[in-house]
């Protein structure tokens, strides 16, 4: 045999062992994060449900949330970097601790039981990034195989809590360093996502549906409108991410003390629910999004909900970003719509997929997860819509730590962390 058929035979081997390798091991996290990923939403689900038929647990809110910094004391966590340690472990020899997963599970539910301004997807990068961790040093990986981990950990919890196996599997991807997307982590990821989405299936968990939505026939009219809806988009994500970034900073200046900080912001948290008289901005906040799907809204919602969700968050409390960040872009989307003559229920959805490109830098997973949610019927509307809200939303991100390695507005590698 010819050497330079030796060499195919060994390279055939090597790519068939790293298939079997990472097969097995993303059908390993796909299940573990599969499993945890349908009880922590299943918490999710009882403590909301809890909260809406008992609605002075409000009043709470500020004693529930010393918990959260005495449990962070308790484990010893110093420092809660959230969802930005996770992305600096894909890039870095560090490592997600496993304490993580108790803190981010503990910390979302006590949020959500007592009303606090939060998502629950934000919660699955972390608790998913740990969960790979924990996976990678089980097994005595290698530092890239433990980084592939924590992205298989990500995929695999987003596509659990929320039902949409291909957008929590290309968002892994694409979170990290936009501009560069790790191509070899794509087969893992996208089988630890649907292992993951099946076993919340099993669970009886179905994907998160926020109704149908009637797209418009194709007209220069239409597209302009969708542009412009884009465009808007873009300047309120960039909006939406200084408001939480710099409310973070200024309530920390103004209380330093984590446990007195979290108890008086819990306390404004509590006044605003009852200065406008509706629970609507506790939570999640999904019946919201719905509505406004459904063509209802209140014209001042997204502004509202982006003050609940920074207080929330900068006081200390726990959750996610990205179901805030739905609510906002369907609310705002739904009233443009109203605005600018276009349904407001395709104007809703148009929102919400446009503002989570935005916040999050994703251009792929946003249209993926319009797809997911609404179907095929409207992806040219999806897809103007994201790339507008892309290429305009600038430098601005949900999380710090994302690196923005090439400009947005030309073939130029500039390797810097958002919002700087």
């Amino acid at each position: 045999m010819r050497s330079r058929d030796i060499e195919r035979l060994l390279t055939i081997s090597e790519y068939a062992k790293a298939f079997i390798k990472w097969l097995l091991i993303a059908i390993l996290v796909g299940l573990f994060c599969g499993l945890v990923g349908s009880l922590f939403r299943m918490g999710i689900d009882a403590v909301t449900s809890i909260r809406q038929g008992h609605s002075f647990l409000i009043y709470f809110l500020p004693l529930a949330g010393l918990a959260i910094p005495a449990l962070y004391k308790l484990f010893r966590v110093e420092k809660d970097l959230g969802t930005n340690l996770v992305i600096d472990t894909v890039r870095t020899d560090g490592e997600v601790p496993a304490n993580m997963s108790v803190l981010i599970i503990a910390g979302t539910l006590i949020t959500h039981l007592f009303g606090g301004s939060i998502g629950r997807e934000g919660a699955a990068l972390q608790l998913g990034g740990s969960l790979g961790s924990m996976v990678g040093r089980f097994f005595r990986l290698d530092e890239e195989d433990k980084h592939y981990l924590v992205m298989c950990g990500m995929s695999g919890l987003f596509a659990a809590l929320f039902g949409t196996p291909m957008t929590a599997a290309f968002f892994a991807l694409e979170v990290i360093s936009v501009g560069i997307m790790y191509y070899s982590a794509l087969f893992p990821c996208v089988v630890s996502a649907i292992v993951s989405f099946l076993v919340s299936l099993a669970f009886k968990l179905p994907a998160e549906n926020f109704g149908k939505v009637a797209f418009p026939d194709i007209s220069i009219s239409i597209l302009l409108k969708v542009a412009v809806i884009g465009i808007l988009c873009a300047l309120l994500s960039m909006l939406f991410c200084v408001l939480l970034q710099k409310t973070g900073k200024i309530l920390d200046w103004i209380i330093r003390n984590d446990y007195i900080r979290i108890a008086v912001f819990g306390g404004v948290i509590v006044l605003l629910t009852m200065l406008v008289g509706t629970n609507d901005y506790n939570g999640a906040g999904l019946e919201v999004i719905e509505r406004a799907i459904g063509g209802e809204v209140n014209w001042e919602a997204f502004l509202l909900k982006m003050l609940f969700t920074a207080i929330t968050i900068g006081a200390g409390f726990k959750g996610g970003e990205i179901v805030p960040s739905f609510f906002v872009g369907a609310t705002f989307g739904c009233l443009m719509g109203m605005l600018l003559g276009v349904d407001p229920g395709f104007a809703a959805a148009l929102g919400l997929v446009a503002l989570f490109c935005g916040v999050t830098n994703c251009p792929l997973a946003s249209i993926i997860l319009s797809v997911e949610l609404f179907g095929t019927s409207g992806i040219v509307y999806f897809c103007i819509a994201c790339s507008i809200s892309y290429m305009l939303s600038g430098y601005y991100s949900l999380y710090s730590s994302q690196k923005i390695m090439y400009s947005k507005i030309k073939g130029e590698f500039i390797n810097r962390n958002a919002n700087k």
